[in-house]
């Protein structure tokens, strides 16, 4: 298991699905895509859509690409 990350802050959060653990499967407000209490994401960074997660139950560090928003083509502006 990993060791949690120096930049993992409760304040940045972000709810989405782990991929290793996937301890939301059966919990009634993520499956319903709500805010939950238990089962948040350390936000890391973030690069446009780009976010750079850490799961809070396993410490399982991976990128999770939204397609919204911001986007990180580089700007170019001539």
């Amino acid at each position: 298991m990993l060791p949690l990350d120096p930049q993992a802050d409760p304040g940045r959060r972000a709810w989405v699905p782990c991929p290793r653990c996937r301890d939301s499967n059966h919990c009634e407000p993520c499956t319903q895509r709500r805010t939950c209490p238990t089962h948040w994401r350390y936000l890391l960074a973030n690069t446009g859509s780009l976010l750079h997660l850490q799961c809070s139950s396993c410490n399982h560090v991976w990128a999770h690409e939204t397609h919204f928003g911001a986007t990180r083509a580089h700007w170019n502006p001539r």
